[in-house]
């Protein structure tokens, strides 16, 4: 990815983009909080697969000032793919692809927890480009640029390294999302010097690693509008990810799960070890 490419695609757009994520927020999804009726939550794949009015609302906002801001892109959205698979296939394409999980903890939003987030960014050929994270509920907006950094509220992002010979802190996935393997490789966190727990808003666990509140992630699935933006933010504040087989975590997909993000490399590469990975 030339710095020239993403001058071009980018420009003076980051702001912009920030602004339409806050007004998607404002318009469409916290005029619902702790407002939702029994009607406006439906369980997609179980109860713990929430869908609400405000999720739908919000993807189908960014969808249209997202693409208007960069005419040619396309996005691929939490509550589209889950109607047609085939747009995630837009990601291997060669158009600039929006990446929008509009409620990030939407079991928490439901319950009226804060929180949760709004995630977006944007990719090309599968390389991320930016991203942008939103908690309205806690008043935190994170952005990343690719090889500009991170920050969090306007302030530089960097994420550090854990304590020496402190008990590291990672967030896993629940239970309910893990293959009989993938339970079996969580367990490996379960050891002297971890203290795994369950993690809850994807993007807001990624937002801690990369401000250094939490060591790293243990996440078994790879749906890219969970990770694309919280990956990018970890990277530039410092951190760093790899799969089990020792990869970079790509957003096309087909990665060896599960894969970890973490404030440094000699974290990520520790958390792996655990997991099982060679």
């Amino acid at each position: 990815m030339s710095e020239e490419f993403l001058e071009h695609v980018l420009g003076g757009r980051t702001t912009e983009v920030e602004e339409a994520v806050r007004k998607a927020a404002a318009v469409e999804i916290m005029p619902r909080f702790r407002q939702l009726a029994a009607d406006d939550i439906v369980e997609k794949n179980g109860p713990h697969d929430l869908v609400t009015v405000a999720d739908r609302a919000a993807e189908a906002h960014l969808t249209a000032s997202l693409t208007a801001l960069l005419p040619g892109s396309v996005v691929v959205g939490e509550e589209a793919v889950h109607a047609d698979p085939a747009v995630y296939d837009a990601l291997r394409g060669d158009a600039p692809v929006w990446i929008v999980d509009p409620v990030d903890g939407t079991r928490q939003f439901v319950h009226g927890d804060p929180a949760f987030c709004t995630l977006v960014a944007l990719a090309r050929h599968g390389e991320l480009l930016a991203s942008w994270t939103f908690a309205p509920a806690l008043d935190a907006f994170a952005t990343a640029v690719r090889g500009r950094g991170a920050t969090l509220n306007g302030l530089p992002l960097r994420s550090g390294s854990p304590a020496a010979g402190a008990p590291i802190e990672v967030a896993t996935s629940h239970p309910d999302y893990t293959t009989p393997d993938q339970k079996a490789a969580l367990l490996g966190l379960v050891t002297e010097g971890v203290n795994p727990r369950p993690c809850g808003s994807a993007g807001l666990e990624y937002l801690a690693v990369a401000r250094g509140t939490l060591d790293a992630t243990a996440f078994s699935w790879e749906y890219a509008w969970d990770h694309a933006a919280g990956l990018l933010l970890v990277t530039e504040a410092g951190g760093a990810h790899t799969t089990l087989a020792g990869e970079p975590f790509r957003i096309t997909g087909g990665n060896a799960l599960p894969f970890t993000a973490a404030r440094d490399a000699a974290t990520a590469e520790r958390v792996r070890g655990l997991l099982g990975g060679r």
